[in-house]
């Protein structure tokens, strides 16, 4: 996969066709959960920002290609203690590769394509849970290196070269592997007449699931 980006990216300047290349900066926030961890809602905040560049591929200037370095926090936030509380963060050097169409009529530049995002930031915060519950296993918390994922992408101008922009991306491969959970189960009676905490176990692979909101000056 590392070895087609490095190819898409090598081949982007064949596509310009004389068109002229745009860069841009940019900075926002995202919003963030980890699909797996038993827990719902985007409640995990973060930092997205880097540079990029954008070029036409069309004789119309209708369809364009963009390419981005990015870093990018993402993770899982919840302290309500139902089923349990966490708070991890991980962060990510990201290359998202996207195809842009620009709408004519309402002047949005929409795209697609995928983000090739490296690991530099292993989680760290913390993970509390009521032992009578829902139980994680944190003996390893240890992230995948690598992760793809898709990526949904909107901007709209504000003034001159500013933009408002939103993106939606999620993992197409696991960026953890069989996380381990217990559930208690009621109670079982030993031979000797004993009560103890039934359990039932069950293993999740984990995927980012992010909505970013940036703002991009375009030169």
């Amino acid at each position: 996969m590392k070895r087609l980006l490095i190819l898409m990216l090598l081949s982007l300047p064949l596509c310009v066709d004389a068109q002229q290349i745009h860069a841009f900066v940019t900075s926002g926030v995202s919003v963030s959960q980890i699909e797996g961890d038993e827990l719902k809602g985007f409640r995990h905040y973060g930092y997205t920002g880097g540079v990029g560049a954008l070029t036409s591929i069309s004789r119309n200037n209708r369809w364009g290609l963009s390419v981005e370095t990015l870093f990018s926090q993402h993770g899982s936030y919840d302290n309500s203690g139902n089923p349990y509380s966490l708070k991890l963060t991980t962060a990510y050097v990201e290359i998202p590769l996207l195809l842009h169409y620009q709408d004519p009529y309402g002047g949005m530049l929409l795209g697609a394509g995928l983000v090739y995002g490296r690991l530099v930031q292993q989680p760290h915060g913390k993970v509390l849970f009521n032992p009578e519950g829902l139980v994680p296993d944190t003996a390893d918390m240890t992230f995948l290196p690598n992760d793809i994922s898709v990526a949904l992408d909107a901007r709209f101008s504000i003034w001159k070269g500013l933009q408002f922009n939103i993106r939606w991306q999620y993992s197409i491969i696991p960026i953890k592997r069989d996380w381990l959970f217990r559930q208690a189960d009621g109670y079982e009676t030993l031979p000797n007449g004993e009560q103890r905490t039934r359990w039932i176990t069950e293993s999740n692979d984990c995927y980012n699931n992010v909505i970013s909101v940036r703002l991009i000056y375009q030169f």
